[in-house]
């Protein structure tokens, strides 16, 4: 489980985001990522018996900085108001393939998986395999359970017209004209602080599994 101090040190970092501020309260911060690191770790042993991958691999292999990358971005605020971990097979840094991600934000929590905007290679792969095996890709999206916990696919990327070479009575088409293909689940930030936390997170994954194996199964990985 997460310690509530953690989640009362981001409300603060996201009231004074600041290099200042984030400097006299260093000790504060190192106390946050060490506690979420040791739930990412906690996470991460208990789903290498879903995905042997991860045997091994470390929270620091998956968590990602709290710095900011400002270059691009009209919001020149130093760091991130939240805490998030992306794993599965690919390695650090390496967003080529399909996987999990924790987000921890207090008032903003959620776990996902998927890829997130493959290139252009990848994309057309995807988009082919959901062609060719639109009934097992059905199936997974479709199921029940995965609906219930997950709902449909993140609509945020998609085309307005018909993705080329595909026809308009494809019955596959909302999903191939998807520029991304993720799922995500909220999660209330209380739940985080229960001694069930690792094993809802872990449910979450065991329900993801088949959808992200149907895409890296794509993107050949």
């Amino acid at each position: 489980m997460l310690q509530k101090a953690t989640a009362d040190f981001l409300v603060q970092l996201d009231k004074n985001n600041n290099k200042p501020w984030f400097d006299a309260n260093r000790s504060s911060y190192e106390t946050a990522k060490k506690d979420f690191e040791q739930f990412i770790d906690a996470v991460l042993r208990e789903a290498e018996t879903l995905i042997p991958e991860l045997t091994g691999r470390k929270a620091k292999d998956a968590i990602f900085r709290i710095y900011k990358d400002v270059r691009f971005a009209k919001d020149k605020t130093p760091y991130k108001n939240n805490m998030g971990a992306g794993f599965g097979k690919f390695e650090k840094n390496k967003m080529n393939a399909a996987g999990y991600y924790i987000h921890f934000q207090p008032g903003a929590c959620f776990v996902g998986g998927g890829l997130w905007m493959p290139d252009a290679s990848g994309l057309k792969a995807i988009r082919q395999e959901i062609d060719y095996n639109w009934a097992a890709f059905q199936s997974i999206v479709g199921k029940a359970s995965f609906k219930k916990m997950f709902g449909t696919l993140d609509q945020d990327q998609k085309l307005k017209t018909l993705p080329k070479g595909y026809d308009a009575d494809n019955p596959a088409i909302e999903y191939l004209k998807l520029k991304s293909f993720t799922v995500g689940r909220p999660l209330q930030e209380e739940e985080f602080y229960k001694k069930n936390a690792v094993k809802m997170i872990l449910d979450s994954i065991k329900e993801m599994k088949p959808f992200v194996d149907f895409l890296n199964t794509a993107v050949e990985v």
